[in-house]
Parts: C-alpha cells; structure tokens; sequence
C-alpha cells in the first residue's frame, strides 16, 4: 500500500512537471500565446498633446467596462493641483478601497463614473476603483499642464 501510493504521487508529479515544461512544445506554444494575449490585452496608450504613456491596466471587471468604451477621446478637467478627471457618460462596477497613496500616473475611478488620472503623488482618505498606471510617468505633470487637457486612451 506504502509503495503504490508513493508510485502514485510520482507519477501525478511527473505530469504535472511535463504538463509545466517550458521546453514541452506543445505547452511552450500554449504559454507564448496566452502570456502574448494577457500582455496585449492589458496594455493601453495615453495620449496628451504631443506624448504618449503607455500603461498597464488591472484584470478586473471595472477594467473590462471600461476597455469596452476605447478608443476613448475626452476633455479631463483641473481638479485639486494633482490630478485630472472626467464624468463618464454611464457607471462602471466599482470595487472601491482606500489605496492610502495615490501615485503619479495611476489611473482610477472615483464613485462609478469619474475617471482620475493622477499627476502627483500624496495621500489620500478617498477610496477609488484602481485601473491601472502609467508605466514610466516621467514628464505627465507637464504634459497635462495647469488647465483643462485633451486625452486619449486607446488599447495598445
């Protein structure tokens, strides 16, 4: 009984391993591809004036609603010296949560339908729906300038 358990659990193991292996063709196709479509389909473009940011978004239902709307043209609004914002026409699932510091370049919803994209970074007692940031957000805060700012988000 010992000895046919222990064959058991090895060879469940030496599936397992095979069924990982990066070297196993067919499983290395399988993995390239879906590894290609998570990078790809979480990968968007910001563009303010004449830059673009790229950033990476969350897998999360308020994502999914909101990468249904891009490509995505809109006029964000001045608010608070450290972030942008805009009212979206209809609301998003919200998951909200006290991030505690906000960052430059993260990109939140605020209630269902504001969209906030952040230009500083501080502290914070609001809550927010996290959808992604900007990966390198070098030169955002003068990208979006002082006033009202035309943005475009658009999946990669």
């Amino acid at each position: 009984m010992k000895h046919s358990l222990i064959m058991i659990i090895s060879v469940i193991s030496l599936n397992v391993f095979a069924a990982c292996d990066k070297d196993n063709p067919v499983m290395a196709d399988t993995m390239n591809t879906q590894n290609l479509n998570d990078t790809l389909s979480y990968r968007m473009k910001i563009k303010i004036g004449s830059q673009t940011f790229t950033a990476t978004l969350l897998e999360n239902e308020t994502v999914a609603s909101f990468r249904a709307m891009l490509p995505l043209t809109i006029q964000m609004s001045e608010l608070n010296a450290n972030e942008k914002y805009f009212r979206l026409p209809d609301n998003l699932p919200t998951n909200a949560s006290n991030p505690g510091t906000i960052h430059t370049g993260d990109l939140m919803l605020w209630g269902a339908n504001t969209l906030v994209l952040f230009y500083e970074t501080f502290s914070t007692s609001y809550s927010y729906t996290k959808l992604g940031s900007i990966d390198d957000p070098a030169g955002l805060a003068e990208a979006v300038g002082s006033g009202s700012v035309t943005v475009t988000f658009e999946l990669e």
